[in-house]
């Protein structure tokens, strides 16, 4: 599903530059026609025309891989610079990730996805993330209510999901943020690898169970470290008919964090009011 670009400069050789410095290929993987020829004018002062040329655009796989990278490189937190050898602390503002969503849009601009609903282009990226971190993945999806559910099978699950699940959990972010922009309807979206998101949920469960247990029997607020939103979703989820203790997320950003607080009962209010 190849496409075409133009490319223009002050000669063929300034807009054949051009067109490299953006695509970030080789000039032997350029693939372009001369649209028209530069031309100094009448007397080099007017009609002057600048040179155009029309390239095919390389196949998706290459723009993928890039962003896939990108985000992957984001999700550890560390990615290695390729002159220095060393490791850069990746600034907690999501530049990484925004930088892959806009190579993933520039995709549905040059029309790689046409023809597909959102959820199908999903399919589509998710493909070329899992190819970049892992062989041989299985994508499906299946959509409950608003909830569109992203299945990965095969592969190297450990290596997609990450450290803590933070690989999973930019993944998931990425998705979320295209196919919303792309969906008629507002939907939530999760992606699972191997089942990690029903085994994740039972230890959240059991963590908070715990955790309010302590609450209770200590009298003192407790404040669970950070967690994405749909962490902290279960835990409120998994404590809301608890009568001794409740849940509430404070704070903004990456700062957000989830405390449970002690519930006092009638009894103890009524003493401390004496």
């Amino acid at each position: 599903m190849n496409s075409h670009r133009e490319f223009e400069g002050r000669t063929v050789d300034k807009a054949v530059e051009a067109a490299l410095r953006e695509l970030d290929i080789p000039r032997e993987e350029l693939d372009y026609s001369v649209v028209t020829k530069e031309s100094a004018g009448f007397f080099g002062l007017f009609g002057a025309r600048k040179a155009k040329i029309s390239v095919v655009l390389p196949t998706r796989r290459r723009h993928d891989t890039r962003a896939a990278k990108s985000l992957v490189d984001e999700a550890f937190g560390v990615p290695e610079s390729k002159e220095s050898g060393e490791t850069t602390k990746v600034d907690e503002s999501s530049e990484g990730r925004d930088c892959t969503y806009e190579y993933t849009e520039k995709l549905f601009d040059d029309g790689f996805f046409k023809g597909m609903t959102a959820a199908d282009a999903g399919v589509e990226i998710l493909k070329e993330i899992a190819a970049f971190i892992s062989e041989e993945s299985e994508i499906t999806y299946e959509v409950e209510g608003d909830i569109l559910t992203y299945n990965v099978t095969g592969g190297n699950a450990a290596v997609m999901i990450g450290k803590k699940g933070q690989t999973l959990e930019a993944i998931q972010y990425l998705l979320d943020k295209i196919i919303n922009k792309h969906s008629d309807e507002r939907v939530r979206v999760q992606v699972d690898i191997e089942g990690y998101l029903e085994m994740r949920k039972e230890k959240l469960r059991q963590h908070a169970h715990r955790m309010a247990d302590k609450v209770k029997k200590t009298g003192k607020p407790h404040t669970i470290g950070h967690m994405s939103s749909h962490d902290r979703r279960i835990i409120h989820l998994t404590l809301k008919d608890d009568r001794g203790v409740r849940t509430q997320s404070m704070g903004e950003g990456y700062y957000r964090r989830l405390v449970i607080f002690p519930k006092r009962n009638k009894r103890m209010r009524n003493r401390n009011n004496r």
